[in-house]
């Protein structure tokens, strides 16, 4: 059985090929990875400064602010991984991000008392899902 050039150099192709695909893959991985790492660090970054800018303010103020950061923090972070997965990252994204809307909401009705405090809270749980 003989094997015709042609038949090699079609093969050697097809080979070259396959490896081009397979470290393609690996270097979109990379930059998937990288991308999400900086999506991570800025958001930190960000958290930083308006965690900073918060030590201005005293009482719920401060507490608001406090909690805006953190939710921020986590919303950003959570887009990050969303970006980075599938549709049930997308789905968990979602929730947490409510969650921290969630608490903001919640931290604002501290600074109310009584039956406003109250409604405060009702009104929050209604928009929030919770």
């Amino acid at each position: 059985m003989r094997i015709a050039m042609r038949e090699v150099i079609c093969a050697t192709a097809l080979g070259v090929f396959a490896l081009n695909c397979y470290a393609m893959g690996d270097d979109t991985k990379k930059a998937d990875k990288a991308q999400y790492k900086a999506a991570v660090n800025a958001a930190e970054a960000q958290y930083k400064s308006e965690k900073a800018a918060c030590d201005a303010k005293s009482g719920n103020d401060k507490d608001v602010c406090i909690k805006q950061a953190k939710a921020n923090l986590t919303k950003a972070k959570e887009d990050a991984k969303a970006n980075r997965k599938s549709k049930d990252a997308m789905a968990t994204a979602a929730h947490e991000k409510t969650e921290a809307n969630y608490a903001v909401a919640k931290e604002k009705c501290d600074a109310m008392s009584g039956d406003a405090k109250s409604k405060c809270i009702a009104d929050a749980k209604a928009r929030y899902n919770q």
